[in-house]
């Protein structure tokens, strides 16, 4: 890397769907700089990015990869997103950090709604962006439908900076609108071209795009328009000036083409990224709160300002421990230095610092304002934490995770995985937060919960890889609760003699409904002592005790009331333990009369999906036993609002992306409990017993 300008830095994340091209271009770029030696290739496993097992047996992204090269006097740190629905919360956390966009959008699909949340939450951030047409050396490759589709999904201008020179196998060059001249590309992956003359039947068509182009450029700024109202043109210079003021002010997304795997293009790509993205000196000034006063506060992108940095990812290793990615906003962080972590209020000891390049870590002194560094072995710092100087604390903002929208019970294959599970699932959920572990009370299972199922499945694959632990999936158990429907007046009493002092309770008691959420109580109506003071407490301790385990199947008995108002007591044999074992058989006997039913917990959910799979979406749901409460179109995409039992969708994931082609997203939290219907309980009854 060479000598620190802010002016020459450029962070970017490149971002689209699954499967659009990512990961292959970010390889070129590191091929056509010169940082690799040869072109990295996902298919085939050999990608410096893509090289998590997980990710080669999937040919994936799983987690956003880092990297550095350096592009005609300019540095570039580039972080290589995620595309599919299961893995966008790491997309996400990088969009925090970086200062640009590029967009990728294939020659062939177009753009898909996972593109579509990812602009979303670029857009929130006010990042600009430089878009590229990608495979277009594929069958059924069309700039112009990819365009149309970029501008059309994400409400964007898109203003191309290029037209091709053929496309699919024909795909042989590009035309440079703003210089006006054609670049052919070798046979090769060399990333080579050879400047040359427009071809005639693209002249009429490169003019018109050109005209487009420049008035782009122009509508930026009054001097640029003047002139190009009097001369009907502009100069290369003008046009590349008036460009990236437009793209910095997020009215336009220049446009380029290519392919990836095939280095074509990507050299014309990374000028457009140098020309047009903003460097850290372009964007605002980093906002964040004094953890001591609680009063907004703000740091310049400058060398001379406090230390601030955000810590946007985390990876966990057996062996090295963690490894914390950071974005330093202001202030210089050395190696061998101390910092202050002021979300745990505590001091972070920095050892060695590294740039990323994929896995390969290279060794550097000191990160300035707007770098990317990775430091190993922080004790406390986690993803989302704000690091800075202590006499100078700021905390800066981070995204909350995202909810988990599938859960699964995990049982370790052995005795000695069941007592590591624990801790190396830890260390997983420390990596990615929108992980959840918990021990269900109720059901006494592990339960683990993802974005996805493939997110969950990549996490069992990854404990075993690096902590050696094993475990298989099931589906956890629904958390049913008992209810009751009716009424009902018992006496309910306890005699035990056995020799010596016995046992003696005596108590009436009633059992009726309460609404729908309300839980238990208990009321006292004892008078004149009927059942003495110290002893009613423990009739109430009974009841609740045995509410735990419903009549029905065992599920906690819910939104109910029992009123104590009789009974008799020994004064000799009478004790705690005795009523509250009378309360305990008052509640089995009354609940049995009091005509109990099963609850099932209800999902709220949103489903976001395009509009020609809604229908299906809708019918799927009703098949489902949902109530659609509602629709909000968003742009091209509808979110479909539903409530529906947890039983029903359990797996839904997978589902709802088999139905929409994976373009479907959702997101779902507990809302209440409903009666089971009639017609189910018999039949859920009889495999919950079967269970058993």
């Amino acid at each position: 890397m060479g000598k620190y300008d802010t002016a020459r830095l450029r962070n970017f994340g490149v971002v689209a769907h699954g499967g659009a091209g990512k990961t292959s271009l970010v390889e070129a770029m590191l091929f056509c700089s010169g940082v690799t030696d040869r072109l990295g290739r996902v298919d085939d496993g050999s990608s410096l990015l893509d090289h998590q097992p997980e990710e080669v047996k999937r040919t994936s992204s799983i987690d956003a990869g880092s990297c550095c090269l350096s592009w005609k006097e300019h540095e570039l740190n580039i972080l290589d997103t995620p595309g599919y629905a299961n893995f966008l919360h790491d997309t996400r956390n990088c969009l925090r950090v970086v200062d640009g966009l590029v967009l990728l959008a294939s020659a062939i699909s177009g753009v898909k709604s996972q593109t579509q949340k990812i602009w979303e939450w670029g857009r929130q951030r006010h990042l600009p962006a430089v878009a590229f047409v990608s495979k277009m050396d594929r069958e059924r490759a069309n700039f112009s439908n990819a365009v149309a589709s970029m501008a059309e999904a994400l409400s964007i201008r898109a203003v191309p900076l290029v037209l091709p020179i053929g496309a699919e196998s024909d795909f042989r060059g590009v035309i440079d609108l703003v210089a006006m001249k054609a670049y052919f590309f070798a046979d090769d992956t060399s990333g080579r071209m050879e400047e040359a003359d427009i071809p005639e039947e693209l002249r009429e068509e490169a003019q018109i795009q050109r005209i487009a182009l420049v008035e782009a450029a122009a509508e930026t700024d009054e001097v640029l328009m003047e002139k190009y109202l009097e001369e009907d043109d502009l100069g290369e210079e003008e046009i590349r000036i008036g460009l990236r003021a437009a793209t910095l002010a997020g009215d336009i997304v220049p446009v380029m083409c290519g392919s990836g795997p095939a280095n074509r293009g990507v050299g014309l790509l990374l000028d457009a990224v140098t020309m047009c993205l903003p460097s850290p000196a372009d964007r605002p000034a980093a906002i964040g709160v004094d953890p001591k006063s609680e009063e907004m506060d703000e740091r310049p992108n400058a060398s001379d300002a406090p230390f601030s940095a955000l810590v946007f990812k985390t990876i966990s290793d057996p062996y090295t421990g963690k490894l914390n990615l950071m974005r330093v906003y202001s202030g210089v962080l050395k190696s061998d230095s101390t910092i202050f972590n002021a979300a745990r209020d505590c001091a972070e000891r920095i050892g060695q610092l590294f740039k990323m390049v994929g896995k390969k870590q290279i060794a550097v002194d000191q990160a300035m304002p707007g770098e990317f560094v990775a430091v190993a072995k922080l004790k406390e710092t986690v993803t989302g934490d704000t690091l800075c100087d202590g006499s100078h604390p700021i905390r800066l903002d981070f995204p909350a995770p995202l909810k988990p929208v599938i859960s699964f019970a995990l049982e370790a294959h052995s005795k000695n995985d069941e007592d590591k599970i624990h801790s190396a699932l830890q260390r997983l959920v420390e990596e990615d937060p929108t992980l959840q572990l918990l021990r269900d009370e109720e059901t006494h299972e592990l339960i683990l919960s993802g974005m996805g199922q493939i997110h969950v499945e990549v996490t069992v694959e990854k404990l075993k890889r690096k902590f050696n632990v094993e475990v298989d999936l099931r589906e956890p158990k629904v958390p049913y609760r008992e209810t009751l429907r009716g009424s009902a007046k018992l006496q309910s009493k306890y005699k035990k003699q056995s020799g010596g002092r016995g046992q003696y309770a005596d108590v009436w008691l009633e059992f009726s409904p309460l609404g729908r959420g309300e839980g238990f109580q208990f009321e006292d109506k004892i008078v004149g002592g009927a059942v003495p003071r110290q002893y009613i407490p423990a009739v109430e301790k009974g009841i609740a005790e045995a509410a735990r385990s419903g009549v029905l199947a065992g599920f906690p008995t819910v939104d109910f009331k029992a009123t104590l108002f009789d009974g008799s007591f020994h004064t000799v044999d009478s004790s705690e333990m005795a009523f509250k074992i009378a309360g305990s058989m008052g509640f089995k006997k009354g609940a049995e009369m009091a005509s109990p039913v099963l609850l099932e917990p209800i999902m709220k959910m949103e489903i976001s999906v395009p509009d020609e799979c809604v229908g299906d979406v809708i019918g799927d749901m009703n098949s489902r036993r949902g109530k659609v409460l509602g629709m909000d179109p968003k742009g091209g995409i509808q979110q479909i609002n539903v409530m529906v039992p947890l039983a029903e969708v359990l797996k839904y994931s997978p589902e709802l992306r088999s139905m929409t082609s994976d373009r479907g997203m959702f997101t779902m939290e507990f809302s209440h409990y409903e009666e089971v219907p009639g017609h189910l309980t018999g039949k859920l009854l009889a495999e919950l017993k079967r269970e058993v």
